[in-house]
Protein backbone atom coordinates (compact mmCIF):
# COMPACT_ATOMS: atom_id res chain seq x y z
CA UNK A 1 0.00 0.00 0.00
CA UNK A 2 1.04 3.56 -0.73
CA UNK A 3 -0.34 6.64 0.97
CA UNK A 4 0.07 10.31 -0.01
CA UNK A 5 -0.76 12.94 2.59
CA UNK A 6 -0.97 16.63 1.73
CA UNK A 7 -0.66 19.49 4.19
CA UNK A 8 -0.24 23.25 4.21
CA UNK A 9 -3.49 24.46 2.72
CA UNK A 10 -5.56 27.22 4.25
CA UNK A 11 -6.99 30.69 3.86
CA UNK A 12 -4.76 33.50 2.66
CA UNK A 13 -5.28 37.00 1.31
CA UNK A 14 -4.54 37.85 -2.29
CA UNK A 15 -0.84 38.50 -2.74
CA UNK A 16 0.08 36.13 0.05
CA UNK A 17 1.99 32.86 0.06
CA UNK A 18 1.45 29.25 1.06
CA UNK A 19 3.61 26.15 0.97
CA UNK A 20 2.02 22.78 0.33
CA UNK A 21 3.68 19.50 1.21
CA UNK A 22 2.87 15.96 0.13
CA UNK A 23 4.57 13.01 1.79
CA UNK A 24 4.41 9.51 0.35
CA UNK A 25 4.72 6.46 2.56
CA UNK A 26 4.29 2.71 2.33
CA UNK A 27 5.82 -0.05 0.24
CA UNK A 28 7.79 2.27 -2.03
CA UNK A 29 10.67 1.08 -4.18
CA UNK A 30 11.02 4.32 -6.11
CA UNK A 31 9.02 7.40 -7.12
CA UNK A 32 9.24 8.84 -10.61
CA UNK A 33 7.34 12.03 -11.48
CA UNK A 34 5.50 13.89 -8.74
CA UNK A 35 2.93 16.53 -9.54
CA UNK A 36 0.35 18.91 -8.18
CA UNK A 37 -3.15 19.27 -9.60
CA UNK A 38 -6.02 21.50 -8.55
CA UNK A 39 -9.76 21.48 -8.94
CA UNK A 40 -11.94 24.52 -8.45
CA UNK A 41 -15.71 24.19 -7.89
CA UNK A 42 -17.48 23.37 -11.13
CA UNK A 43 -14.22 22.94 -13.05
CA UNK A 44 -12.15 20.03 -14.22
CA UNK A 45 -9.02 19.00 -12.38
CA UNK A 46 -6.00 20.64 -13.97
CA UNK A 47 -2.26 20.09 -13.83
CA UNK A 48 -0.44 22.82 -11.92
CA UNK A 49 3.17 21.61 -11.86
CA UNK A 50 5.22 18.46 -12.33
CA UNK A 51 8.73 17.48 -11.28
CA UNK A 52 10.71 14.45 -12.45
CA UNK A 53 12.93 12.35 -10.25
CA UNK A 54 15.86 14.30 -11.66
CA UNK A 55 14.12 17.57 -10.71
CA UNK A 56 13.16 18.78 -14.17
CA UNK A 57 10.03 20.89 -13.82
CA UNK A 58 7.10 22.09 -15.85
CA UNK A 59 4.31 24.50 -14.94
CA UNK A 60 0.89 25.53 -16.12
CA UNK A 61 1.03 28.93 -17.79
CA UNK A 62 -1.30 30.36 -15.16
CA UNK A 63 1.20 29.77 -12.34
CA UNK A 64 4.56 30.29 -14.05
CA UNK A 65 6.72 32.73 -12.12
CA UNK A 66 4.51 32.47 -9.02
CA UNK A 67 4.65 28.79 -8.01
CA UNK A 68 7.70 26.60 -7.47
CA UNK A 69 7.64 22.82 -7.25
CA UNK A 70 10.44 20.93 -5.52
CA UNK A 71 11.04 17.51 -4.01
CA UNK A 72 13.11 15.73 -1.41
CA UNK A 73 13.74 12.21 -2.68
CA UNK A 74 15.12 11.05 0.67
CA UNK A 75 11.83 11.99 2.31
CA UNK A 76 9.56 10.95 -0.59
CA UNK A 77 8.05 14.42 -0.37
CA UNK A 78 7.03 17.01 -2.93
CA UNK A 79 6.42 20.69 -2.18
CA UNK A 80 4.58 23.52 -3.87
CA UNK A 81 5.62 27.02 -2.89
CA UNK A 82 2.86 29.39 -3.95
CA UNK A 83 3.44 33.13 -4.00
CA UNK A 84 1.52 36.16 -5.27
CA UNK A 85 -1.66 34.17 -4.82
CA UNK A 86 -4.80 35.26 -6.62
CA UNK A 87 -8.47 34.52 -5.89
CA UNK A 88 -8.53 32.36 -9.03
CA UNK A 89 -5.97 30.06 -7.38
CA UNK A 90 -8.71 28.97 -4.97
CA UNK A 91 -9.17 25.21 -5.34
CA UNK A 92 -8.57 21.84 -3.76
CA UNK A 93 -4.95 20.91 -4.46
CA UNK A 94 -4.01 17.27 -5.00
CA UNK A 95 -0.63 15.64 -5.30
CA UNK A 96 0.06 12.68 -7.53
CA UNK A 97 3.07 10.39 -7.58
CA UNK A 98 4.21 7.72 -10.02
CA UNK A 99 5.27 4.97 -7.62
CA UNK A 100 6.98 1.65 -8.18
CA UNK A 101 6.09 -0.46 -5.17
CA UNK A 102 8.17 -3.22 -3.65
CA UNK A 103 5.55 -5.82 -4.59
CA UNK A 104 4.51 -4.64 -8.08
CA UNK A 105 7.60 -3.92 -10.14
CA UNK A 106 5.89 -1.39 -12.40
CA UNK A 107 4.66 2.16 -11.91
CA UNK A 108 1.20 3.11 -10.74
CA UNK A 109 -0.20 6.56 -10.04
CA UNK A 110 -1.28 7.37 -6.50
CA UNK A 111 -3.23 10.43 -5.34
CA UNK A 112 -3.48 12.32 -2.11
CA UNK A 113 -6.78 13.26 -0.51
CA UNK A 114 -6.48 16.94 -1.35
CA UNK A 115 -5.99 20.13 0.63
CA UNK A 116 -8.12 23.26 0.34
CA UNK A 117 -6.51 26.55 -0.67
CA UNK A 118 -8.71 29.63 -0.45
CA UNK A 119 -7.47 33.04 -1.57
CA UNK A 120 -9.59 36.00 -0.50
CA UNK A 121 -9.69 39.24 -2.44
Amino acid sequence: QVRLVESGGGLVQAGGSLRLSCAASGSIASINAMSWYRQAPGKQRELVAVITRGSSTNYADSVKGRFTISRDNAKNTVYLQMSSLKPEDTAVYYCKAGVVTTYLRYENDYWGQGTQVTVSS
